[in-house]
């Protein structure tokens, strides 16, 4: 049975509604739902314990969630696109490894060139990490960007890509041979990916920015169908190919480099959200994919917060390996059905 895309769309944003209202309802701390409702809304006097607990805990990671999703899937449709690769995603071309070079340079060598280990700088150091990370991903970006404009295939820039990736983690591995132990646990918590980690004024600036680049790659919608007809049709249909893959991987690649600057290295997300919306859209057209791929990724990613730090759990599970266990299966299933179906047909 096909329902129209608008009615899907509905259903995907009132998922999201209820994943948010949970996301603040549920927790390791016990609070009434009416409580939770009147905290909300301001119409009632709760404790200022459950009031700091939904206001400068809940709701912070469950928008950061919702915003990660949306930006790391929206990535990863890009991706996808611009390489005609259903393998790739955000973390392709190694941007997510040069964001993780740039914390290992931080964390790493902090304790043992200054003697104080940064795990233990408290606020300061979640400030240092983002900075080294946005400092790390972008660098990588620069350097792709670069080299896009001189190898003409995708393959060889995938190449490339996957290449800068392995020189940053052995990079990293040389780090953690000469780190301290204190360094290396935070170092291997930071690359766990965790959406608790943005809070306050850190929050602000991380939705903001989001908020201004996440409309900014809806004007590739129509690049990213030129793009799907091949370089060929495309450069007939008066696309200049060599301008339009570097606008859409500086897009990709700015939107992966800020998530995992604030958030860590998230995985699975971007490279299984848009596989789940081809399959339930039926469609290739960006027009529909994107706002879906938005959605759908937001919902996701709210979903697996919850999981992570669901009631009964002292703290928080690891995101990516939430992310993971919940999502692979129900992609592949959908896969599957797909597969099914087109056999049948």
């Amino acid at each position: 049975m096909k329902y129209s895309n608008t009615f899907l769309m509905l259903l995907i944003v009132v998922t999201i509604v209820v994943l948010l209202f949970l996301n603040l309802v549920l927790g390791s701390v016990s609070i009434p739902l009416q409580s939770v409702w009147h905290i909300i809304f301001s119409s009632g006097e709760e404790p200022v314990t459950w009031q700091n607990i939904i206001w400068k805990s809940r709701f912070p990671q469950a928008l950061t969630a919702l915003v990660a999703g949306a930006g790391l899937s929206i990535s990863g449709l890009q991706m996808q696109t611009v390489f005609r690769n259903p393998l790739a995603g955000p973390s392709v071309l190694g941007i997510s490894s040069g964001a993780s070079m740039g914390v290992a340079f931080v964390v790493l060598l902090s304790g043992s060139l200054g003697g104080v280990a940064l795990s233990k700088l408290g606020f300061m150091g979640e400030i240092a990490l983002s900075v080294a990370a946005v400092i790390g991903s972008l660098s990588v970006m620069a350097l792709i960007v670069y080299v896009s404009q001189k190898v003409k295939g995708n393959v060889t820039l995938l190449i490339i890509g996957v290449m800068i990736g392995y020189v940053a983690n052995a990079v990293i591995g040389v780090l953690k041979f000469f780190s301290v132990e204190e360094d290396i646990r935070a170092y291997v918590i930071w690359g766990l990916g965790s959406f608790s980690r943005v809070s306050g004024n850190q929050m602000m600036l991380f939705v903001i920015i989001m908020a201004v680049l996440i409309p900014l790659s809806f004007l590739l919608i129509k690049t990213l169908n030129l793009m799907l007809l091949g370089d060929g049709y495309a450069r007939n249909l008066g696309l200049n190919i060599k301008r339009a893959r570097l606008l859409v991987i500086t897009s990709a690649g700015v939107l992966t480099a800020i998530v995992t600057a604030y958030c860590g290295p998230i995985i699975f997300l971007g490279l299984a959200v848009p596989h789940l919306c081809r399959a339930i859209f039926q469609t290739s057209d960006h027009r529909v994919l994107m706002p879906a791929v938005l959605f759908a990724g937001a919902a996701l990613a709210l979903a697996c917060n919850l999981i992570a730090r669901m009631p009964g759990f002292e703290g928080a599970l690891p995101v990516n390996s939430v992310t993971a266990l919940v999502g692979a299966p129900v992609v592949a299933s959908v896969l599957f059905r797909k597969r099914k179906n087109e056999l049948n047909e």
